[in-house]
């Protein structure tokens, strides 16, 4: 193993269990858990198979540093401090992309933004001898949050975020993230062998994100990211191995029932399209259809959805209520299966018609939303073949 670095993985709110249970799950010692993200230690290679496999990471971070600053003085002489000349070669294009605060006295995210950057050319002069930085290499976004004053200081080597697997070129309106529905899907029992309906399936991306979980897919296979550049750091290698293993570990030869519907089919064909460039069409049946039209005749299956929430209908016409009642109808006709709905919609378990078992409070962008579950009994274990008379 090379040299381990704090990386940081930011991921919804209240996703940061599932998002745990990857980084742990891929081999990585987990090292904080905070709101809205994990940190975990990893090495070049983790930085690559990080950025490959993680379903429900909005990015991956580099830490480079911590240091508590009040004043800009204080901020200024704490980004100076930094060993950035570990990471930044002389030719480097560096800039502070996103600077957030929360609870702290500096919190003016252009002045944070070009102050930062005022003293990183001030070590980086000191150390490469330089006044001037032509910045016509690589890029090396940094990523800065204060917190209760504690400056926290990232290098971003995802890019884009990992969100934008690729394969949403046509989006419905509304749609939810991919991440989100990855994190989603996590949340519950199901898993690749069982039935999964969305009836509100949008752009498809419940279905595609579970086709992709249940062919061991991994999400950022067939797209780049910032650091694949920073050979120093993370040489080639480590990427081509991340990609090969993914390869290694792909399954798309597999029998799966999963269905998505919609009442469009403008939408529907959208959803096929973007499920044929995720590489998963051959998994999932689309199909335009209402949900009053929703059945299955097998037991033990799983509805996960995001039906329209009405927010910004405000459902005075009582559609949204009607839909809604209609799901919970098709529901209880189906035969001991799961019911998993996020929506910000506030009548949603009276017009399902049941209390849920369980919800769960999560942001959709800045909009709040539940996560209600309404658990259906566990198939029977499945007899081994030596169990079989």
């Amino acid at each position: 193993m090379g040299k381990v670095f704090e990386l940081v993985a930011p991921c919804h709110f209240g996703m940061e269990a599932v998002l745990k249970r990857e980084i742990t799950d891929l081999g990585y010692d987990v090292t904080r858990t905070e709101n809205g993200k994990v940190s975990f230690a990893g090495d070049a290679e983790g930085i690559a198979r990080a950025n490959v496999w993680l379903r429900t990471a909005e990015r991956v971070l580099l830490k480079v540093g911590e240091f508590k600053a009040t004043t800009y003085d204080e901020l200024f002489e704490g980004t100076a401090a930094l060993p950035w000349e570990e990471f930044i070669p002389k030719d480097g294009k560096f800039w502070v992309t996103k600077a957030t605060s929360v609870n702290s006295r500096l919190f003016s995210p252009s002045d944070i933004q070009s102050i930062m950057k005022k003293a990183m050319v001030r070590r980086m002069s000191r150390c490469y001898g330089l006044e001037r930085f032509a910045e016509t290499g690589d890029s090396y976004p940094l990523r800065v949050t204060l917190l209760n004053d504690v400056v926290t200081v990232c290098l971003d080597t995802s890019g884009d975020s990992l969100h934008k697997r690729g394969y949403r070129t046509m989006a419905a309106k509304a749609p939810i993230t991919e991440t989100l529905a990855a994190a989603l899907i996590l949340l519950t029992p199901w898993h690749g062998d069982r039935i999964l309906v969305d009836p509100f399936c949008g752009s498809g991306t419940f279905p595609i994100e579970a086709a992709m979980i249940a062919a061991n897919m991994a999400p950022g296979m067939n797209r780049e990211f910032t650091a694949q550049t920073w050979d120093h750091l993370v040489p080639k290698k480590e990427w081509y191995a991340a990609v090969d293993e993914a390869n290694d570990l792909l399954n798309t030869k597999i029998g799966t029932d999963i269905q998505g519907y919609d009442i469009d089919p403008a939408v529907i064909r959208s959803a096929r399209i973007n499920a044929e460039q995720a590489g998963v069409d051959h998994l999932i049946h689309f199909q335009q259809r209402d949900v009053a039209e929703l059945s299955h005749p097998k037991k033990y299956g799983f509805i996960i959805t995001n039906p329209p929430y009405g927010e910004r209908l405000k459902d005075e016409d009582g559609s949204i209520a009607a839909l809604y009642r209609t799901l919970g109808q098709r529901f209880a006709a189906l035969d001991d299966w799961s019911l998993y709905v996020i929506t910000s919609f506030p009548d949603a378990e009276k017009c399902i018609g049941r209390k849920a078992d369980r919800n769960r409070k999560i942001y959709n962008g800045m909009m709040k939303t539940y996560f209600y579950q309404f658990m259906g009994p566990r198939p029977p274990k499945r007899k081994r073949p030596e169990e079989k008379q």
